[in-house]
């Protein structure tokens, strides 16, 4: 028999500080969501309202050392320019570790609440891995439907030590060997505004870095929930792998207010997301990709980022050769654990880059 709940802090209560996550509420036989997921109809994903758009190919990045290298720099660039986000192929990072990833990430979730509790922020003191539920589910209205595994980088060695037994050494191989793409991608892109990039720049954008496993249960009720609501990623690039069942959605710029996208799941693609560091960066040429993710009720899926961020001491603001390129700085010099605590003041509604901009004086 599925649980009742008398308010909403019961609710909260059994899957956050009881740690069952969003998936003991599915797996407990509901069958409707309870009222504090239901999202406002401007946030609910409708696929019927979806207009047609052309996405572009996933992009090989073998070619980057062959002939073809100056063309497929043109395609980054323009994808970063224009929509915020590609599909990446042949990108170094091997099929079997994708395949190894996801299976890692269901057989996460898939244990006993018992087991997973224990990375409860609220249970142990670990500052290098989180499981929770939601986005900031105590403070925001309207909860998602999704439960996370956060995985903080702080060395090898605390990552072998603290990071989940089932899931390190897996999670652990895929950041070393995405981080080779990420830093390559960036130096293409860099390189291309007439900034070359070396160790100390690429440790001030890239030096922290999380991968992150999201599982989303089988929902009764997707027309009514989202999965992760809609933002941009406040770090420098987004690696996301998607699993088969797909759910990503991405707002493209029009000459009205946008238009939602789906991005359908390429067997071995990874898709890249610039993040708001980035068109900080950038002076704004560079677009930070709105996006976010919806739930179905066919399967239970999951989705893996690593996020890839400059440390919480660094400031960010535009390079100085962008600046001098343009003749203005649109953005100001702020310190990176400043846009983040603003950011998660504010949750997941849409973009928060206002927050860098230069004002009037």
């Amino acid at each position: 028999m599925a649980p009742s709940f008398s308010n909403r802090e019961s609710l909260l209560n059994f899957i956050v500080q009881e740690g069952n996550g969003i998936k003991g509420l599915a797996d407990s036989g509901i069958s409707k969501v309870p009222d504090e997921f239901v999202q406002p109809p401007i946030e609910r994903i409708n696929k019927l309202k979806m207009k047609r758009h052309h996405i572009h190919p996933p992009i090989d990045l073998y070619q980057l050392d062959g002939p073809n290298h100056d063309q497929i720099v043109e395609v980054l660039a323009e994808a970063a320019e224009n929509v915020g986000f590609f599909q990446v192929v042949n990108h170094g990072v091997p099929t079997q570790l994708l395949e190894r990833l996801k299976d890692t990430a269901h057989q996460f979730f898939n244990q006993p609440t018992e087991k997973k509790v224990i990375y409860l922020k609220e249970v142990k003191s670990n500052p290098f891995v989180e499981y929770g539920s939601s986005f900031a589910p105590e403070k925001k209205e309207v909860i998602e439907w999704k439960d996370h595994l956060k995985m903080t980088y702080g060395g090898d060695a605390e990552a072998l030590e603290y990071w989940p037994e089932e899931c390190k050494e897996v999670a652990l191989d895929y950041l070393k060997t995405a981080t080779k793409m990420v830093r390559r991608i960036l130096e293409v892109l860099l390189i291309k505004l007439g900034v070359t990039l070396n160790d100390e720049t690429a440790d001030a954008y890239i030096g922290s870095k999380t991968v992150t496993m999201n599982f989303y249960p089988k929902c009764p009720n997707p027309e009514l929930t989202v999965g992760i609501g809609r933002h941009s990623d406040i770090g420098t690039l987004t690696v996301l792998l998607q699993d088969e069942v797909g759910g990503l959605f991405v707002k493209v710029e029009d000459e009205k207010d946008g238009h939602w996208i789906e991005i359908p799941p390429i067997p071995g693609a990874l898709i890249i997301i610039i993040g708001d560091t980035l068109q900080i960066l950038s002076n704004g040429r560079y677009k930070s990709a709105e996006h976010g993710v919806g739930t179905t009720n066919t399967q239970s899926r999951v989705s893996i980022p690593l996020f890839v961020r400059p440390q919480l001491t660094d400031w960010i603001g535009p390079l100085q050769q962008v600046v001098e390129r343009d003749g203005v700085a649109n953005y100001r010099q702020v310190l990176f654990d400043e846009y983040i605590k603003n950011k998660f003041e504010q949750g997941h509604v849409a973009k928060t880059i206002d927050f860098a901009k230069m004002t009037a004086t």
